[in-house]
């Protein structure tokens, strides 16, 4: 790296955080999540506007690998959150009605993303129909985990049964969509060692049985949860950075060796120590997810969109909230929910946020996707999280927010069969 690629580099950093803090707190005044506005300043210093002037001139070809790798380190940091935040204790709590729900949540939308694949793969060539099939079925899947939670908070319904039904559900949906995603980059693998790729089932036994109780031992003494020290964290980190490149190594993208190590942390007596893993965590995100925000923005270019892309748009549209909604409100009334319940649900359901765009971008970055689709899908991405925030507050009603004297959410006449 040259002196002048060193200084514009921190010079980029300063003016992505500093939009990223700007854009955030723009979409929290219009009441959306802080990660939309990010994403759509990421999009509007792209080729979208200005025929990417600004672009090539903050962010040259020649400087993106840097950013690329920076924004990397986010995106390890953001997945293993997740993996961390999995509450196993949550799908327990509310069985038979999460697994309906998150089922239909899941597979209609799966259908109908693969029916629209099947149509879209006859204009957009593709080296592998079945992967671009299931890779569209599973993108259509997702619901944002991460930030359907803070929703959930912002509209104080993160206590309710609503809320929890719809963490528990989505949180089995991106189980789901995360398995299947891996299995498409199998399938549709370059390296032409596609059988390395099996090896992720002796990998994730070896974290469970090997690296679990390590950091049991590390975390955890006569019972007692520790709390977190300098020395625990960074060897917490050297495993995750590990992880990570074991499933890059193998042929998977190395999300998912960050996703798989946080979902093996220990839970027992570790809430104390979880919780500055996440503090923690969160601030390596803030930091660095903007760069991931700003490098997906350039390759989204809505200027030669044409009226047949914004015919595709329409239909991808139309498909990923028809096969979420659909399928959620249908599944939560065949369960008992009333009319309002389901609808809340549905809503809360449709939310892809981020975790759409880290799929967006293994697609992207796998040659599944070409540059338009991948546009295309960012908008989806965005549409429907923008969604929720205006429908809830439509949907407003007193129940369907935390009570004042307790944590656990408020019952329903379905408790009794869950």
């Amino acid at each position: 790296m040259t002196e002048s690629q060193a200084a514009l580099l921190f010079f980029d950093l300063a003016v992505i955080l500093s939009l990223s803090l700007l854009a955030g707190r723009a979409a929290r005044a219009l009441r959306q999540p802080a990660v939309l506005g990010e994403i759509v300043a990421g999009i509007l210093l792209g080729p979208s506007l200005f025929h990417g002037a600004v672009s090539d001139t903050l962010f040259p070809a020649d400087l993106r690998p840097y950013l690329s790798t920076l924004a990397n380190v986010g995106l390890v940091f953001f997945m293993f959150v997740v993996g961390l935040e999995f509450d196993y204790e949550r799908l327990r709590g509310f069985g038979r009605v999460t697994g309906v729900i998150a089922s239909s949540a899941a597979l209609v939308p799966f259908a109908l993303g693969s029916l629209l694949a099947l149509h879209l793969a006859r204009t957009h060539e593709t080296d592998n129909r079945l992967g671009f099939v299931l890779f569209f079925g599973v993108a259509m899947s997702i619901t944002a985990f991460p930030v359907l939670a803070r929703i959930l908070v912002d509209q104080r319904m993160n206590k309710t049964l609503v809320g929890s039904i719809a963490l528990s559900a989505a949180a089995v949906c991106d189980l789901a969509a995360w398995t299947v995603l891996a299995l498409v980059q199998a399938i549709v693998g370059r390296t032409g060692h596609h059988g390395a790729v099996l090896l992720v089932v002796p990998f994730a036994a070896a974290l469970v049985f090997l690296v679990r109780p390590l950091l049991r031992r590390l975390l955890v003494r006569d019972g007692e949860g520790l709390p977190l020290t300098v020395g625990h964290f960074v060897t917490v980190m050297a495993f995750l950075f590990a992880s990570a490149a074991v499933t890059q190594l193998i042929g998977l993208h190395f999300v998912f060796g960050a996703f798989l190590f946080g979902l093996i942390v220990p839970r027992e007596a570790t809430e104390r120590a979880r919780t500055e893993m996440m503090r923690h965590s969160h601030s390596g995100t803030a930091l660095l997810l903007p760069v991931y925000f700003i490098l997906a923005g350039l390759n989204v270019d809505l200027s030669t969109m044409g009226l047949g892309g914004l015919l595709e748009l329409s239909l991808i549209l139309l498909t990923a909230i028809t096969g979420k909604v659909v399928g959620t409100f249908v599944a939560a009334r065949t369960q008992g929910m009333t009319t309002r319940q389901s609808t809340t649900l549905a809503t809360l359901m449709n939310t892809r946020g981020l975790t759409e765009l880290v799929v967006l971008g293994v697609g992207l970055q796998v040659g599944i996707l070409d540059k338009g689709l991948y546009s295309q899908m960012v908008i989806m991405a965005i549409v429907t999280t923008g969604m929720a925030g205006i429908i809830l507050r439509r949907l407003a009603d007193p129940q369907d927010h935390n009570s004042q004297d307790g944590d656990r959410p408020r019952a329903s006449p379905l408790d009794a069969g869950a």
